[in-house]
């Protein structure tokens, strides 16, 4: 089964803002919201509102519902500007951005390096 990849490994098809796009329920929509900005708050030292937890189809979208972190998101910035699927594809893998990333969350450096190994066959 093939996941909605972010640039920098991430899954967004179980990343809790993009459920929270998905949710039809707007009162469960709104929990989820509160809920992220809390764990964005305490995960990521992010000080967000309710208000910037906005709708988001993944990084690489073109649907123009991106959440507000992504937006600002330098990795994302130069994996678009080099318009590349991934950092996997990217021949300055892995960049200092990424590295720090990948102290957060090594999940991502998983998936990436098993893209690499994949497109090396």
């Amino acid at each position: 089964m093939e996941f909605m990849i972010a640039y920098c490994g991430l899954v967004c098809d179980s990343c809790p803002i993009h459920l929270a796009t998905l949710e039809k329920n707007q009162a469960k929509r709104c929990t989820r919201r509160e809920l992220i900005a809390i764990q964005c708050s305490k995960l990521y030292g992010m000080k967000l509102q309710l208000k910037d937890i906005t709708d988001c189809d993944g990084c690489r979208t073109n649907t123009g519902r991106l959440f507000s972190g992504s937006s600002k998101c330098e990795i994302r910035k130069c994996a678009s500007l080099k318009n590349i699927r991934n950092c996997a594809y990217c021949h300055a893998y892995a960049c200092g951005m990424l590295k720090n990333l990948f102290s957060q969350d090594p999940g991502a450096q998983d998936r990436l390096e098993e893209i690499r190994n994949r497109t090396k066959k």
